[in-house]
Formats: C-alpha cells, structure tokens, sequence
C-alpha cells in the first residue's frame, strides 16, 4: 500500500518545539488557575498574551483568519463555555460557578508551533455529568497520544480516541479534529478522532508531529456556529469538552511537547 508519510522533524525542531510548548503550558496553568467565577472571558485573553510574550513567544492565533472565517482571529486564546465546543472568541462575558470552560493556546517560538486544549470547570458547582465529561476527554487524549507511535498510522490514532468515546458513550464532532502541526500551525494531514477510510495510508515515523485534538459532546454530534462565524456550538445546547497536545513521534514513544 502507498503511505503518506508525515515530515519528519530534527532533533533542533523539536527542541524549538518544544520550548513553544513549555509557552503553551505556562500560559495555560495561568489562565486555569485565573478562570474563577465573575472573571471575563477578555481578562483571561489579556492575561494570556502577557504570559506568552513576557516568555518571548508572539500568538499563532491571534489576527489567524483561515479561508472560512468572516473576520481575522480577534484574540490568543480560544474561550469556549458549556455548549461551546471550540473557537470561542473572547469576550465581556463572565465565568460563572459551575461553567465547563475550555482553552485553547498557540504559540510561535523562533518559528515553530505549539498548540494545546484543555477543559476546566469553573467553581465550586460542577457537576458530576461535567466532570464525567472532561474525564472522557482526557482519556481519550491520552488514549491517542499513546497509539501515536513509529509504523502506526493516523486510523490508529483515530480508533484509540473513539474507543474512548464510545465506552463512555459520548460523540465527537463529526468533522472537527488535529492536525499536522510545525511551521504552521495547522499542516496537513487532518487527524480525524474517528476510523475513516483512508486514514491508513498516512504512516507515523521517528521525527513525526502532530496536535491530537478530541471534543467530545455530551448529546448528539450536530453543531451550528455562532453569528461571530467562529464559536462551534452544540445544536441541542448539550455541554463540549475539547483537550490537545502537540506531540513527537520519537523511537523511545510519543513525547508531549505542551507538557509543563
């Protein structure tokens, strides 16, 4: 069979990675001990783009404007609550105790990405579903990033997050996923979260690096998007969660480069 293979990175790019995704991490452990209720949305943002530039990074997100978005990205965060499941813009809003917040970071070190998800809950109100919920989807994370090795291919890295959606029940975004990530924040190939055909054409090697990416729904997968033309939101009002890391494809295992 004729694989696609993904770039392979030197050990110099993953280094510079790498320390994008030290950014990436700091910035998050940041925003998540600030996300208290009565906090807005934008103080977040600004906190955010202070903790990346005070460490010599500049955003991958912000003024970010893809072929199907309206308008240039508005902020370096993606801030989105409850039934927002991803590319949520900043805003006036306020958290409020017992809201399932999820963040999402990019930064650019000298020219490399780092991008990383993760999904709290705000207060001390959460409830058990939500809670359940943002489990879910960090096992399914972790489910992936352990598939993503050396000779695998992407379908292995699809069916081990959606067996983990599967046995807690929830669903996915039908056409929402990871991606390639490197010089560009979003490179080919898509990194779909559930087996499609095709996907075991595109082989993992030594060197390899991809951003893992589950959002998983509490209700159906149907999803509209918000007037702004950004904000990913569940049809039926049901809560999201979304978590990500970028991750190395090295012969000793995979390697989280937006761990702390």
């Amino acid at each position: 069979m004729d694989l696609t293979v993904l770039p392979p990175r030197t050990a110099d790019e993953l280094d510079t990675m790498r320390e994008a995704g030290r950014v990436v991490a700091r910035t998050l452990a940041a925003v998540r001990a600030a996300a208290v209720p009565g906090v807005r949305l934008r103080e977040l943002d600004d906190l955010a783009k202070t903790t990346m530039y005070e460490a010599g990074a500049t955003s991958s997100f912000l003024g970010y404007k893809p072929a199907w978005a309206p308008t240039a990205y508005n902020g370096v965060l993606c801030l989105s609550p409850n039934e927002v499941v991803v590319h949520g813009r900043p805003s006036g809003q306020r958290l409020k105790d017992g809201d399932l917040l999820s963040v999402d970071c990019g930064t650019v070190v000298d020219g490399w990405n780092g991008d990383a998800a993760i999904s709290l809950l705000v207060g001390e109100q959460a409830s058990d579903d939500d809670a359940r919920l943002v489990t879910a989807t960090e096992e399914a994370l972790a489910a992936g990033i352990a598939a993503a090795v050396p000779g695998a291919t992407l379908q292995d890295v699809a069916r081990a997050v959606d067996d983990v959606a599967r046995r807690y029940g929830y669903a996915h975004l039908p056409d929402h996923g990871g991606h390639g990530i490197g010089r560009s924040m979003h490179e080919p190939p898509f990194v779909p979260n559930r087996p499609s055909a095709g996907l075991d054409r595109v082989r993992l090697h030594a060197g390899s690096t991809l951003a893992i990416e589950p959002m998983l729904l509490a209700g159906g997968d149907r999803y509209r998007h918000k007037k702004d033309g950004w904000a990913v939101v569940t049809a039926d009002g049901r809560r999201a969660a979304h978590v990500e890391h970028t991750v190395a494809v090295t012969d000793d295992g995979p390697v989280v480069l937006t761990a702390p």
